[in-house]
């Protein structure tokens, strides 16, 4: 089996690549530089407060894909700039584009002859949320932010030209235990999210899994980076966060997965 990858250049999204490499033949990395990261920096120039957010960030990140390995040999990778999708054509991406399964992690907006490929070949999406009910950027930090840890999980569904409206294949939600680090809570779904993705390649039932459409009357919150300040970032760190997820209700999620 061949997969594509488009995806970014953290520890989490190198970690989905090399769990995917072991059950694939061959795979195509397509890695952007990480624009979340340069946004948050850039931030944190300005700001102490947004240093220790973006240390917090980093550091949760590390704790649970600590994995510093080089990528595998039957791995291939582009490298490209941040928001670099747009300015591929056709013939650059040639290699990467006669894949069984196209996966979409952590990659800046697409448009363009490339969505239109990828939608017409059933890219797979993780976004970092609960879709229908927080979309756009850091979704699950704001459903922190809104007192409401119920939302804070991941979405596997079909791409779609619209930012994280395509139909539902399942629902992922962090490890069953109780949290007291918030950047520790918001982190963990990633990984749960890519071992159920993992899965689901490797046994082949990503081609015959139903989706479910959004109803976007769910929605609670449609976030923007621009959304983030290191006011928003300050009170986010005055939290007192301590969940146990065994005791949250959650809202109607399809096939949750917990990790």
């Amino acid at each position: 089996m061949k997969v594509t990858v488009f995806s970014s250049n953290q520890p989490r999204h190198l970690n989905l690549v090399r769990e995917l490499s072991k059950i694939s033949d061959e795979i195509f990395f397509i890695s952007e530089n990480n624009k979340a990261i340069s946004y948050y920096k850039n931030l944190s120039k300005k700001s102490k407060i947004i240093q220790t957010y973006l240390m917090n960030l980093i550091s949760s990140e590390i704790s649970i894909f600590n994995n510093t390995n080089h990528l595998p040999e039957n791995v291939k990778t582009i490298s490209i700039d941040t928001d670099g999708l747009d300015k591929q054509n056709n013939s650059q991406l040639d290699i990467a584009l006669s894949s069984d399964v196209y996966i979409i992690f952590g990659a800046s907006y697409i448009k363009g002859w490339l969505i239109d490929f990828l939608v017409k070949n059933k890219a797979i999406n993780i976004h970092m949320g609960l879709a229908p009910y927080y979309r756009g950027a850091a979704c699950n930090f704001w459903a922190m932010f809104d007192n409401k840890p119920e939302y804070v999980g991941a979405t596997i569904h079909y791409l779609s030209k619209g930012l994280d409206n395509g139909d539902i294949l399942f629902h992922c939600l962090p490890k069953r235990q109780t949290y007291k680090n918030p950047f520790f809570f918001t982190m963990q779904p990633a990984l749960t999210a890519q071992k159920a993705l993992v899965n689901v390649v490797k046994n082949e039932t990503i081609f015959t899994l139903k989706s479910i459409k959004q109803d976007k009357s769910h929605e609670i919150r449609y976030s923007r980076s621009q959304d983030f300040n290191h006011i928003v970032a300050n009170n986010f760190l005055q939290k007192n966060i301590n969940i146990n997820t065994n005791n949250i209700i959650y809202p109607n999620l399809i096939d949750p997965i917990f990790g």
